[in-house]
């Protein structure tokens, strides 16, 4: 972590509701009546949150849903939260938060998607409303997808449950499952981090490597898709014929965790689900993305999909290195801090 360092957010996909750039005002102060612009391929440098006395305030963590984008600021020892956000006529928002002396929560409930941890245990949309967690089981972090959540422990274990008709669970089989459940698969392998998308998930060990299991529809995973073999401008018998001769390397439901070499030369640190999409920071501060890409949500100044994790050039090219990933559903939001400031704050050591 770069204690101190001011991180700048970048924000690239889905932008009908104005998550990434807002429309530009008028010059009476009116904002035009013109629509967002949709598809953002390209990053954005996300507009910085003024105080009253007119100072930038640092953005240090960023929080996305479908239609909305939430902001959490540092002003002094103050914590100040700044939201975009744009209803839908039947939803409604709840905050609650905590802070202590080392350590803040927020908590944003929505009525119509899955609920979180509260102390003790989880919150479940059926009743029982409140469950208990096993008294062995002591959470650090709660992941959660379209109908599904992934548990990290404060072992390292990883624990699922919910649907697991796209083999989301990592079980090996497209069973659901009412209670948490480990993961056996990585059982022994203590885990950093996890993260779910729509109907996939993602873990990193406390070695760097990264683990994706469910859906693959869209090469969210990173393994071969069949909807992506081929180019839609190839003919219908020639695609059939390449089908075939593949038919063996696509993955369309990987029931087990699976491990993906995003890159050969470092570590992963920091990973994020979108729907149907997957980010990752390497330790080296380059990003990379994959999956589903329609609304430019892979931010390689396209809209194509992918099934191989493929590096965010922008950021190498701009000479900053990425600190940290956050996927909305069909959008990513990445921080980053100029190269040299990185290179500073790690010490003449930095090979960069």
């Amino acid at each position: 972590e770069l204690l101190g360092v001011q991180m700048r957010w970048f924000g690239f996909g889905f932008n009908a509701f104005g998550q990434i750039c807002v429309q530009e005002k008028s010059g009476r102060g009116e904002s035009s009546s013109a629509p967002h612009q949709v598809k953002i391929s390209h990053p954005a440098e996300l507009s910085s949150h003024v105080d009253r006395s007119r100072c930038c305030l640092k953005t240090s963590q960023i929080r996305v849903s479908w239609s909305r984008r939430a902001s959490l600021h540092l002003e002094g020892e103050a914590l100040v939260m700044c939201m975009l956000i744009s209803y839908l006529a039947r939803q409604t928002l709840i905050m609650m938060y905590e802070i202590t002396e080392s350590q803040y929560y927020f908590l944003f409930i929505f009525i119509d998607v899955n609920l979180p941890l509260v102390p003790g245990g989880y919150i479940a949309l059926k009743p029982p409303f409140y469950c208990t967690l096993p008294g062995h089981l002591k959470a650090r972090s709660l992941a959660l997808g379209a109908e599904h959540a992934v548990l990290l422990t404060a072992t390292g274990a990883v624990y699922s449950w919910g649907l697991g008709s796209h083999g989301q669970l990592g079980h090996g089989v497209l069973t659901s499952e009412e209670e948490p459940r480990v993961v056996e698969a990585l059982w022994g392998m203590p885990m950093t981090h996890v993260a779910t998308g729509g109907w996939h998930s993602a873990c990193i060990s406390d070695g760097g490597d990264l683990y994706v299991w469910g859906w693959n529809e869209s090469g969210q995973l990173g393994l071969p898709s069949r909807e992506l073999c081929c180019d839609t401008s190839t003919p219908p018998d020639e695609k059939l014929k390449e089908e075939e001769e593949h038919e063996d390397v696509f993955i369309s439901i990987q029931a087990f965790p699976a491990l993906l070499d995003v890159s050969s030369s470092c570590e992963i640190r920091a990973v994020s689900c979108g729907s149907r999409h997957t980010a990752a920071v390497t330790t080296t501060g380059d990003l990379y993305t994959w999956g589903w890409g329609e609304y430019g949500q892979l931010g390689h100044q396209t809209v194509t999909s992918s099934d191989e994790p493929q590096r965010v050039e922008f950021f190498r090219a701009e000479q900053m290195r990425v600190l940290d990933v956050v996927c909305g559903t069909w959008n990513t939001f990445a921080a980053v801090v100029k190269e040299e400031v990185a290179c500073a704050e790690n010490s003449t050591k930095c090979t960069c």
